[in-house]
């Protein structure tokens, strides 16, 4: 479960949770073997600091969808201001064996004419960049490289450290990130066991196109644990402070 310690006001569910960019809203799915959950969630809880975190129940797992603005503290000695930073932490949880299970993050509109994107990846870095003459905008997340090396983390299941051979021999694979025409991704998961646990980040992050300091795209990297940890920091400051008298 994500962030069990830290308050939360139950909303009433109405839309699709969604961060909005500069080239139209970021919408997140699930699909879990040949189903894909609502895409409205079971439950919706607004968090302190302008974060939300919704959830999905089945009777094989627990998807939860983490919210949250997202400040990558760049060295301005090298990468330029950002327009904007969001971030987005996914999580399952297994009740059941699952032997599928894709989490996509898109782009819902087309994009505007004049406004290309690609492939922007490396580094266990999967990501796409959109970019027209004003703005550039980032989208990254966890690849296949750094989906296995998070079993040495503790943070995906251990067994799937073996799979770091697959990741480059797409015909022994049935899981990876597939990056569509550029204007989303999509997580295929290696199969998990009833008990298992998987959280993935996704960050967007936008600046002015005639920055060329690649500040969109080192701003994308953190690990879920990076993102998580500036919520718990974030509540524990808004705890200790004193009462205004």
């Amino acid at each position: 479960m994500l962030l069990p310690a830290v308050p939360r006001v139950r909303l009433r569910s109405v839309e699709q949770p969604a961060v909005d960019t500069p080239f139209g809203p970021l919408t997140f799915t699930t699909a879990i073997g040949n189903t894909d959950l609502a895409l409205r969630p079971d439950e919706l809880f607004r968090l302190p600091g302008d974060r939300t975190l919704a959830r999905w129940v089945t009777s094989g797992a627990r998807v939860e969808l983490l919210l949250t603005p997202y400040d990558p503290e760049l060295d301005p000695d090298h990468w330029g201001p950002l327009t904007g930073c969001r971030a987005a932490v996914w999580r399952i949880d297994a009740f059941a064996p699952l032997g599928r299970v894709q989490f996509s993050a898109g782009l819902s509109v087309p994009l505007p004419e004049g406004a290309d994107a690609g492939y922007d990846g490396g580094q266990a870095l999967a990501a796409i960049t959109v970019e027209d003459e004003t703005t550039r905008l980032t989208i990254g997340g966890n690849d296949e490289d750094a989906i296995c090396w998070a079993a040495d983390a503790g943070e995906a299941p251990g067994r799937w450290d073996a799979l770091i051979d697959e990741v480059h021999d797409h015909a022994r694979s049935a899981w990876g990130v597939d990056h569509g025409h550029h204007h989303g991704m999509s997580w295929t998961l290696p199969p998990l066991e009833a008990g298992e646990h998987r959280e993935l980040p996704v960050v967007a992050a936008w600046a002015p196109a005639a920055d060329e300091s690649a500040n969109t795209w080192y701003a994308v990297m953190p690990s879920p644990a990076v993102l998580l940890s500036r919520v718990t920091a974030d509540q524990e400051e808004t705890a200790d402070a004193p009462e205004e008298s």
